[in-house]
């Protein structure tokens, strides 16, 4: 068993709950409803507060803000918790909030995120796995994202919107509806642009998923009758293709905010 290795200028307090191998760098404070996984590591001058549970080998970088108090004015003092998983890379200056009794009591972040420097993670969120946030990109409360989804540098996401998996939020855009499962969305407001194809391609998906994928995207944001109708038609047409039901289980599912779709008149990329 290795020892955690606290450096002398730096506070943790007694009833924090420290694994194997963790190390915690110069100027550093944990409080004592933390728990850092085996491994992690404080680089230098960072601040870990509240209920806060921190993954295996998760990096934080100087001046990050961990589970301090929500910047919601609702917020009361309730004990809401925040949950970052393992393989993170926390960058310099972000901040991430915990929980409000007003949206489930908790933020949860997944397993090799990366999240840049001065990005920030609002209150009641939850964030997949292998999600990358580019600088500055923020996240305000109550959101949802999808596994592999990236924002780009300078994105800003309204409360209670839900980005899918594999999804790109161009840079210095402003997203204010839903962005779908394996689309591409620029802009300020950010219109929905096309499908994420340079990173499916990356991903290592088939040809053929790819290929379903452009035509169900054609077919989903077409000139002709409703979304709704299109949307039952593009479930019959391809209901044995996974990729494209979760296209349409998204759209179906309940939400508070609408769906980013193409610019009016202009024919969807995909």
């Amino acid at each position: 068993m290795v020892e955690p290795h606290v450096h002398a200028s730096s506070f943790v307090s007694a009833q924090a709950k420290l694994g194997e191998s963790v190390k915690i760098g110069p100027f550093c404070y944990v409080g004592e409803g933390v728990e850092l996984g085996d491994g992690v590591e404080l680089v230098s001058h960072v601040a870990v507060a509240g209920r806060t549970k921190i993954g295996a080998r998760t990096k934080i970088f100087p001046f990050a803000s961990i589970g301090h108090e929500p910047q919601d004015l609702k917020y009361h003092g309730e004990p809401s918790t925040l949950t970052i998983g393992a393989d993170c890379k926390i960058r310099e200056g972000v901040t991430i909030n915990p929980g409000t009794e007003g949206g489930g009591m908790s933020t949860s972040v997944g397993n090799a995120c990366a999240f840049l420097a001065n990005s920030h993670i609002g209150h009641d969120c939850h964030v997949g796995n292998n999600v990358i946030f580019s600088n500055n990109a923020l996240l305000a409360g109550h959101c949802t994202v999808g596994d592999f989804a990236i924002l780009g540098g300078g994105a800003a996401v309204i409360q209670f919107a839900r980005i899918g998996a594999h999804s790109f939020l161009g840079g210095m855009s402003g997203l204010e509806n839903d962005l779908i499962p394996y689309g591409m969305a620029v802009g300020n407001r950010a219109q929905l642009a096309g499908l994420n194809i340079v990173g499916l391609k990356r991903r290592g998906f088939a040809s053929s998923d790819i290929h379903d994928l452009r035509r169900a995207y054609r077919a989903l944001f077409a000139n002709e009758g409703t979304l709704q109708e299109r949307m039952d038609d593009v479930a019959q047409q391809f209901q044995s293709h996974a990729i494209v039901q979760e296209i349409v289980a998204f759209i179906r599912a309940p939400n508070k905010r609408s769906l980013c779709t193409p610019h009016d008149g202009i024919e969807p990329r995909a």
